[in-house]
């Protein structure tokens, strides 16, 4: 069962009527193909998130399948929520490869709907602020569970297709018992008109009642009766109310470190941040950064427990924290008052580079060394490398792999932030930094494609070249990124607009190892575009011209994979015996230089040229060799497509039951991710 739930709260109070409603609406409902829809609404923090969880948690022995829960303000870019990278995120929580997603919008629904049409699970969409986005999130079974909060109403959702809970602020007497379980303090039996005024300070609001808790704890040797004075008087004078003031309090006793730190983390490019974030941010080492986030949290202004990783066990996003929105407002209206002059431009710079660097070294480390037309940008003062180890230094290949991995993993962990700061640095001229950002996102793309926001940042960083107007290679790099999704997508005439951009500009470039691999480069592009168009012989022309240029460089790896795509070229036009000799060329060099990923790939075309010529045999072995690296690497993408090449392959040979094995493993994979 997968449980995309933190810890639950210390202190839960009063919410009975909802928990009951809840309890009945799930007894009673009697849907076949459509989910129960329980609306959760009302202002920030009244608790409606820790209510949504509290409901999931007492319902799990109804759901077998578990809890998934997305915050789908983690998926806007300005403001407009992307439906589409919602239900990719749901899909991998459902066990669907990245490498299995459906690219179209629509025939992603299809998917998700196929993947859930049996479900019986728990959904959490916390932050919906429309009916519009929470309609094609919903799972296609009756037998599920869907809570949404939100701030407003929902109109749509609650027209008879959802159980409507508005939640009133506490009563005073619920608050005040929260405020107890919060303090557990004698003096609040002492003085209960001080505590009166403290409640009522803090509107019935449960986040203001945290903060207000953890202030009056932190100042136990007065009496509340000379606290509540001087706290009100305090907020009075600056003119704010409500839990704003409460917020304000907190924050005026932080010392400096930590209250620059707070108003820095309302810029901080991603909705979640690290530790080494963080560190970043400030810009005043790592343990200076802890001691401000500890203190932070100590006031109430942020809360330290980790988040649930992508995997749904909490940790997993290796200790990823989140400045609530509401908070983050706060904390942006206090820069915005008391920022020294500099301050924020100088920490969105810093931070900027930082997350430059960290996304070129994992690059490296996942990709291995290969053609980048960006500098390499130096180590951030005060602010110490993410921990990704090389794996060039690695002991052995299962080490290697292995830091590989958490390399890729770092890029997918940190994509929102690192797309916020292609935009961020792109709107302040930071041209360099733009085009840096593009490779290791070109990295990244490669395993998740047909990302709208991977396309916004090829298109940034071609503004970026061209608005620089300096650097030829940069002209032509960042054509052939934006050109690939392009012709993926169907935008065949845009990718050939953006191929002859770079073509052009490639008279710009002089005669180094470095021009002469990029010129290689647009002709493989060149060809890859026209086997979009199924112009095969010239894309057999256009991979064989790149092959010349790595060979006279030399470039083994570069001549290596033009032999791989003229093979696979040659296939495409029927010429079996040239396609037999080019892809057996291209798998013994790519086994040679120890390229993992490229002797995947060879071997199971070169395994596709020998059965068609009758080799059975030896198209079985490098089958089953791709097999077992597909297992290895835990690749479904890769196991289905094997498990149907085999299929073909025994069926053709008479072995029907190792055919129907075969068919059935398929079957089963592309059933678990929802493609069956």
């Amino acid at each position: 069962m997968r449980i995309e739930l933190p810890p639950e709260p210390v202190h839960f109070v009063d919410r009975e009527d909802e928990r009951q409603r809840a309890v009945r609406a799930v007894e009673e409902w009697r849907g076949h193909s459509r989910p129960l829809v329980l609306s959760l609404r009302g202002p920030a923090g009244l608790g409606k998130t820790e209510l949504a969880r509290l409901i999931a948690r007492t319902s799990l022995d109804r759901f077998p399948d578990g809890v998934l829960s997305v915050d789908l303000d983690d998926f806007r870019l300005d403001g407009v929520l992307d439906p589409g990278d919602v239900l990719a995120q749901l899909l991998g929580s459902l066990d669907v490869e990245p490498a299995l997603l459906e690219a179209q919008f629509k025939a992603r629904c299809r998917q998700y709907w196929n993947k859930t049409s049996q479900a019986r699970l728990v959904l959490i969409l916390d932050n919906a602020r429309y009916a519009s986005e929470v309609v094609p999130l919903l799972p296609a079974s009756g037998g599920s569970l869907v809570i949404v909060a939100s701030h407003g109403p929902l109109h749509d959702l609650e027209d008879g297709t959802a159980v409507d809970f508005p939640l009133p602020p506490l009563a005073e007497r619920a608050a005040a018992e929260l405020l107890g379980l919060i303090v557990r303090d004698h003096r609040l039996a002492e003085d209960p008109e001080a505590v009166r005024a403290l409640v009522r300070l803090c509107d019935g609001l449960p986040a203001a009642l945290h903060v207000a808790g953890r202030w009056v704890r932190a100042h136990r040797l007065r009496p509340l009766s000379r606290l509540i004075p001087e706290l009100q008087g305090e907020l009075t004078d600056k003119g704010v109310s409500g839990v704003e003031r409460v917020w304000d309090t907190a924050y005026g006793r932080l010392s400096g470190p930590a209250a620059l730190l707070y108003r820095l983390l309302a810029h901080h490019p991603g909705a979640t941040f690290t530790v080494e974030s963080a560190t970043a941010l400030l810009g005043s080492g790592q343990e200076a950064c802890e001691a401000a986030l500890e203190e932070l949290d100590r006031a109430g202004l942020l809360d330290l427990r980790v988040m649930p990783g992508e995997s749904g066990e909490a940790g997993d996003g290796h200790g990823r924290l989140r400045l609530p929105g509401p908070l983050r407002a706060h904390a942006l209206r206090r820069s915005r008052s008391d920022a020294e002059e500099g301050e924020v431009s100088a920490a969105r710079t810093r931070v900027l580079r930082w997350y430059v660097r960290q996304a070129q070294r994992a690059d490296r480390f996942a990709a291995g060394r290969r053609l980048v037309v960006a500098d390499v940008l130096a180590p951030v003062l005060g602010a110490p490398d993410v921990a990704l180890a090389d794996p060039e230094e690695a002991a052995d290949d299962a080490d290697r792999a292995a830091r590989a991995v958490r390399a890729a993993r770092w890029l997918h962990e940190e994509r929102h932030a690192l797309f916020a700061c292609a935009r961020a640095a792109y709107d302040h001229g930071l041209d360099a930094e733009v085009v840096a950002l593009s490779e290791p996102v070109w990295t990244y793309a490669l395993d998740h494609p047909h990302r709208a926001d991977v396309v916004q940042v090829f298109r940034l960083a071609v503004a970026a070249a061209v608005r620089h107007g300096q650097n030829a290679a940069w002209l032509v790099r960042t054509r052939c990124q934006l050109a690939r999704p392009l012709w993926e997508s169907g935008e065949l005439g845009d990718a050939d607009r953006e191929l002859a951009s770079a073509e052009a500009a490639l008279a710009l470039l002089g005669d180094d190892v470095r021009d002469r691999k990029l010129r290689a480069s647009v002709l493989e592009f060149r060809g890859m575009l026209n086997g979009a168009r199924g112009e095969w012989a010239a894309a057999v022309s256009d991979f064989a011209r790149s092959r010349d240029v790595h060979l006279a460089i030399p470039n083994p790896y570069g001549a290596m994979l033009q032999t791989y795509r003229m093979g696979e070229a040659q296939l495409k036009l029927g010429e079996l015996e040239t396609a037999h000799r080019l892809l057996a060329e291209a798998h013994a060099e790519a086994v040679t230089q120890r390229r993992e990923r490229m002797s995947r790939r060879t071997g199971f075309a070169l395994a596709g040229v020998l059965t068609r010529l009758g080799h059975t045999d030896e198209a079985r072995r490098l089958y089953e060799e791709s097999l077992e690296g597909a297992r290895k690497r835990r690749s479904d993408f890769d196991q289905a497509r094997v498990h149907d090449a085999l299929g073909r392959l025994e069926e053709a040979a008479g072995r029907g039951d190792r055919a129907a094995e075969h068919r059935a493993a398929a079957h089963d994979i592309r059933r678990r991710n929802g493609l069956a």
